[in-house]
């Protein structure tokens, strides 16, 4: 899926952040996130922004501070690129999900050694749960607009987030396991 634009607005009425995809075929995705969810998952996913930025054989960085400074660099890099001022674009949107957002109740993540994060949103909302599902792939600037979006929905929220304890992040992958896997529930 080559993902055109993303949107992540806070919705008042249901106290929940409404994450928007759409794709460049003219697919759009809507998803419910709740404050326990985007709590925990934001740590997991700073963690993997950082193993994604830190993964260049040329700029190996082992260092947790270090690693965090370049991750910090290249985030402020990308957000001085970046296009926050056009709107969604919503035109009538194929839907493959259905009108109504889905639910996130779990999420997986998983770091390519392509450099490609693996996201898969589901919601397994107990009995009659839909069992809907979207999988994004997010290159590590595409993670850095998810996350800053992210930010700027907590900040009209105001959820309070507690600062995440570090996630310790793991650049070496073995050779024949390409990806690490991360369950956020």
């Amino acid at each position: 899926m080559n993902i055109h634009q993303m949107s992540v607005n806070y919705a008042e009425r249901d106290d929940r952040l409404l994450l928007r995809v759409n794709t460049q075929d003219g697919l759009e995705f809507r998803l419910w996130l709740t404050r326990r969810m985007t709590g925990r998952l934001l740590p997991h996913l700073q963690a993997c922004v950082v193993q994604l930025e830190t993964r260049n054989p040329q700029v190996m960085v082992s260092d947790p501070t270090a690693q965090q400074m370049l991750t910090e660099l290249k985030r402020e890099t990308f957000l001085e690129k970046a296009d926050f001022k056009t709107p969604f674009a919503s035109e009538t949107p194929s839907l493959p999900l259905g009108t109504d957002p889905i639910l996130v109740t779990d999420v997986q993540l998983n770091v390519h050694t392509s450099g490609t994060l693996n996201v898969v949103f589901q919601d397994n909302s107990g009995e009659g749960a839909t069992g809907r599902s979207c999988q994004l792939g997010l290159q590590s600037a595409l993670l850095h607009g998810l996350l800053h979006l992210l930010q700027q929905a907590l900040q009209k929220a105001n959820w309070r987030m507690e600062t995440p304890q570090q996630i310790t992040v793991d650049n070496g992958l073995e050779p024949d396991n390409p990806t690490r896997t991360v369950y956020a529930h």
